[in-house]
């Protein structure tokens, strides 16, 4: 199985992407994905099924394939026509109006109070303007309702199709059989398709506005980079290269006010670097050797040289784009509603239109011609792409700003939970605090040198801050060499020597019944026996108190869960204005906490050690920071990029003003449809007034979640 990633142009509602998965799934893909927001179709591919069948396949349904993505990140085209999928070779919606209005305004001058040109009152002259843009419109339309009815889901082409086609054969009935007079609809066909097209284009062009943030982190993944070489005199030689040719390993040379090519280690130099493309930081955070770079980040002074550590797939700001457009890919709960309406939906206003003929003209006193044009009505303003639009819209703004300001959800259902939250648990190591400790003292009942050789030793191989503080302050050269070593969650560290000796550096827990002074962070034993304690300090992060006081206003509960002992984290908890405190807790005794939370009220987690990973993973919302822990990382549903806690609010703000957003555009949409169908049923509205209003109801959904870009989301 092959991996396949397809950018997939034409798609504008949830039976787009329905018909595209079904189809894919249809031909044995597994893994399909279809995000018809912003084109992304990704699918594992059976290698035995030619990749031209399935193109031709989408293309058959009215879609075009504009890219493909390799394993390295890079792009190609895919095929050469994917600018066009018919006859006629237009690019977008907005040529194809053009085209069409050129021919249409005749028509439409005539429909003008007091405007009568005779040459226009000929049918046959109105049939000749009228079959290019039945031409045009039945090679978009025609052959993606076709298409789409053979595959099993009727999209919203069938609608627009069945409308212009019933108005074009009505009038050429009555052409042919001399009564021109009382069947003449021709410029009802031609703007009916003349008006979706715009229609079309208008819709296109404010969904595109709800991936700006996202193209934003995009542009910034191609830059020109350069690289650094050595010629056969051993002498240094600079050369300019695209940063989609740098490999793993290759040196660089980034300079004051440059863009840092790909995620990199600095081996030489000072720099200050504006983060602001991942973190949403624009205050520049100082690097130096050793420090790593992100990819898309700005030196805003100093110079670098640099290695190339990830490219392509696997850069930071790559793996952001990839975890954006999963959760985008995502069918949060209130989706899941819409969905089934709109698989429904054609079928359903077909049936609405045909007794709506019926009615009219067998029991309202009307012409055909005139049933005919209310039914017509009713098949172009029916509108199934609002509810389709309605979620993923909101969705896709509300995914896009929390990725510009550094916050990320690795699934759109944790943006839509975070409307429920009643309650926030931290951890205190690292996440209330900085988690950058300091030995503050020590004792040791033996030789001093001896007793920092084996805490070193010891700590080296800890993933906890408390070892990497104690790792980093006394470092040696000389370390012993441990037979085996192992961290044990929620304990601490565990090693045997090539003589058997068994030693250990923990917390109070590993000393229980051996010492009885419990004031110390850090206990080392071996074979049991004590041999001293180290003491630690941590500060307090500065926006911590902040953040509480923002949750309070929120009517948020606040809660400390910890491994640290109680007098600390009731000083923390005091400090900081904290509801609750549960401290000396084991990973298995934090999980049990946090599983009893959820169970009464949905409660989010925020933590960023190794021993925080279950407890994470089993929160309503698990919330993780950037420079926390990868098996952290990878068990949270949210990740905070900005070092810190400055953005939680946003987050949960930002959950919630989404959900609010669904709500008011599913409301718009069903609204929409419940009104506007019986208005045309009985005649109040027009097929060319249908035509207009029908594109213009998704670009109202459209232009609702983009306010969610800049709206306050924050008391």
């Amino acid at each position: 199985m092959e991996k396949v990633n397809w950018k997939v142009e034409g798609m504008s509602c949830t039976n787009c992407a329905l018909s595209i998965d079904k189809y894919l799934r249809g031909e044995g893909m597994q893994q399909v994905k279809v995000n018809f927001i912003g084109g992304d179709v990704s699918f594992e591919h059976e290698t035995l099924i030619p990749k031209e069948k399935l193109e031709k396949g989408i293309r058959n349904l009215g879609y075009t394939i504009k890219k493909e993505q390799d394993a390295s990140g890079h792009g190609h085209d895919h095929n050469h026509d994917h600018h066009f999928t018919g006859l006629f070779p237009f690019r977008n919606h907005l040529q194809r109006f053009w085209f069409c209005f050129v021919f249409t305004a005749p028509l439409m001058l005539h429909m003008i109070p007091g405007i009568h040109i005779h040459i226009l009152m000929n049918p046959y002259v109105q049939l000749g303007l009228t079959i290019p843009v039945y031409l045009v419109g039945m090679d978009f339309f025609g052959r993606s309702a076709i298409n789409s009815l053979f595959k099993g889901i009727p999209n919203m082409n069938v609608l627009i199709a069945l409308g212009s086609t019933s108005a074009f054969i009505y009038s050429l009935y009555g052409l042919l059989s001399g009564k021109a007079a009382e069947y003449l609809f021709f410029e009802t066909a031609c703007t009916t398709l003349t008006l979706v097209f715009l229609g079309n284009w208008m819709e296109d062009a404010s969904i595109e506005k709800t991936q700006t943030a996202l193209k934003q982190l995009a542009v910034s993944q191609k830059v020109m980079a350069n690289m650094i070489a050595f010629d056969e005199h051993h002498q240094e030689q600079v050369f300019q290269v695209e940063s989609t040719v740098l490999h793993v390993g290759d040196l660089l040379l980034i300079k004051n006010g440059e863009h840092v090519p790909m995620d990199c280690k600095i081996l030489w130099g000072e720099a200050n670097v504006n983060e602001a493309i991942i973190t949403g930081e624009s205050v520049p955070v100082e690097k130096k050797m050793k420090d790593t770079l992100i990819g898309g980040s700005i030196l805003e002074s100093g110079t670098v040289k640099a290695q190339v550590t990830a490219v392509g797939e696997d850069t930071v700001l790559a793996n952001i784009l990839k975890m954006v457009k999963n959760a985008q890919t995502e069918k949060p709960p209130m989706q899941q509603l819409a969905d089934k309406i709109s698989a429904i939906f054609v079928p359903a206003v077909v049936s609405i239109a045909l007794v709506t003929l019926a009615v009219n003209y067998y029991f309202g006193d009307h012409t055909f011609g005139e049933s005919l044009l209310r039914g017509i009505a009713v098949l172009v303003i029916s509108c199934p792409c609002a509810m389709g639009l309605a979620t993923p819209a909101a969705i896709a703004v509300g995914l896009g700003r929390a990725a510009r300001n550094g916050v990320l959800f690795k699934n759109a259902k944790s943006l839509e939970t975070f409307k429920d939250i009643r309650q926030v648990v931290f951890d205190k190591t690292g996440t209330l605090t900085t988690g950058t400790f300091k030995i503050a003292g020590f004792g040791s009942a033996i030789e001093e040198d001896e007793f920092r050789k084996i805490a070193y030793s010891l700590e080296k191989y800890s993933n906890h801050p408390v070892g990497k503080a104690i790792t980093r302050d006394w470092k040696i050269n000389d370390e012993i060499r441990w037979q085996t070593i192992e961290e044990i969650k929620g304990m601490g560290m565990q090693a045997t020597d090539k003589e058997g000796n068994t030693y250990t550096a923990g917390s109070y827990k590993t000393v229980v019944g051996v010492a009885e002074d419990h004031s110390h962070n850090i206990y080392i034993l071996r074979n049991n026996e004590l041999l001293g304690w180290i003491d630690v300090e941590d500060e307090i992060r500065p926006e911590a108190q902040h953040i509480i006081t923002v949750l309070k206003s929120m009517h948020i509960k606040t809660i400390l869960l910890s491994g640290d002992k109680k007098e600390k984290c009731e000083a923390v908890a005091k400090q900081l204005g904290i509801d609750d405190v549960i401290a000396e807790q084991t990973p298995e005794q934090k999980l049990e906490r946090i599983a009893a939370f959820t169970s009464l009220v949905p409660t989010a987690m925020v933590g960023d050690g190794i021993n925080d990973a279950p407890a994470l993973a089993k929160a309503t919302v698990g919330i993780s920071l950037s420079e926390a822990t990868q098996v952290a990382m990878q068990s949270a549903q949210v990740v905070l990029m900005n070092h810190g806690l400055k953005n939680l609010p946003l987050a949960l703000g930002l959950g919630k003003h989404t959900y609010i957003t669904i709500k008011e555009n599913l409301f718009w949409a069903f609204a929409y449809n419940i009104v506007a169908i019986p208005i045309a049923a009985f005649g109040y509205l027009s097929p060319t007034f249908g035509a207009l209003v029908m594109g213009l109801s998704d670009v109202v959904l459209a232009i609702n979640s983009i306010r969610l870009s800049f709206k306050k989301v924050i008391k």
